[in-house]
């Protein structure tokens, strides 16, 4: 069967690129005695997040196993595009950024972002994240989107307003693809109040998931194998081609070698990833858990800027805010407020 057919994602991110967004997916690898990850780059039209970082480990002879499985029991209906259709046929409303400094430039397709930052905690710190986590009954992924957002809102001009995410959701075990590497991801999307917590943030993502809307987005691209390739690319441009304007796109890839099975030098250090950036989401900020330690990447959209100070304001907020639940959650047993 052709790839156009097997694959829907594929097509979505070929248009993006022939409209110029750079579409390479960012991943990192810190060995030790380095200063600076040595960054790959792997096209989303062939992998997804999941699939890129087991190609990478693969490569440099790991065993990663069976990729994760979605465990939520909602099953694909496509009942759930009727119920998502007011939010696809309604207004995309986009929020406006205050003037961030650096230049900025017009996307290249054979540049990857400039603006970029990273840091891992250690396997201490990354433990005690999730057991944090664990006792407050929201996941990992809840608790840090909760804070990359409140680290965020200070660049909007209105940091009142709800701030729109996109979030990946893995399809393993219900989409089958020829390679486990390929695209399987669907997303959701969520809208994170100013003054919500974390229990807040867990609970819209979760009820997104419940309503079904990973699989009306996993649908919805479908057709697109349907339709020709310059309406695709007029839905990208006009801003269709999602469910709505978001912020950024945050992504979660999980928990790798928690036994430190692999201990090939070539896999062992810190790994990094980050969705790529769209004009429709102008911050990819992702993160992967290696071998118990936690790592987080923020990359910027060139047309925001291209100063890599801004990602590194945010990331060192985004740090200290998880640092300050934390702290609360060891005085007083409370994590998320």
């Amino acid at each position: 069967m052709p790839d156009r057919e097997r694959d829907p994602i594929k097509l979505w991110f070929a248009a993006a690129e022939e409209l110029g967004e750079y579409i390479g997916i960012r991943f990192g690898h810190l060995a030790a005695g380095r200063s600076e990850p040595e960054w790959h780059f792997l096209k989303h039209t062939d992998f997804d997040g999941i699939g890129g970082l087991a190609h990478l480990l693969r490569q440099r002879g790991a065993d990663v196993g069976r990729l994760v499985q979605i465990k939520h029991p909602v099953r694909p209906s496509l009942a759930a595009i009727l119920r998502m259709a007011p939010k696809y046929l309604g207004p995309r409303k986009s929020l406006a950024w205050c003037k961030l400094s650096g230049a900025t430039k017009p996307s290249n397709a054979a540049e990857a972002p400039a603006a970029v930052a990273w840091h891992s905690f250690d396997a201490a710190t990354t433990t005690r994240i999730r057991h944090a986590c664990r006792h407050a009954e929201f996941t990992v992924n809840s608790f840090l989107l909760k804070h990359l957002a409140k680290a965020v809102r200070p660049s909007l001009q209105d940091q009142s307003a709800l701030m729109p995410w996109m979030i990946p959701v893995n399809l393993r075990g219900k989409v089958n693809r020829p390679s486990d590497e390929e695209n399987h991801s669907s997303y959701v999307s969520v809208k994170i109040g100013a003054y919500d917590t974390v229990h807040d943030v867990h609970r819209h993502i979760y009820q997104s998931i419940a309503h079904g809307e990973h699989w009306a987005n996993w649908f919805s691209y479908k057709t697109g194998t349907l339709i020709p390739a310059a309406a695709r690319r007029f839905a990208i441009r006009t801003g269709r081609a999602v469910s709505q304007w978001n912020v950024g796109g945050f992504s979660n890839l999980g928990n790798w070698d928690a036994d430190k099975a692999n201990r090939d030098p070539r896999c062992l250090g810190d790994w990094y990833f980050s969705p790529p950036v769209l004009r429709c989401q102008m911050i990819g900020a992702g993160c992967v858990t290696f071998q118990n330690r936690l790592s987080l990447v923020i990359q910027v959209h060139p047309e925001l800027t291209t100063d890599s100070e801004i990602p590194r304001q945010w990331m060192k907020a985004w740090i200290s805010e998880m640092e300050l639940d934390l702290g609360k959650a060891l005085a007083n047993g409370s994590v998320g407020k």
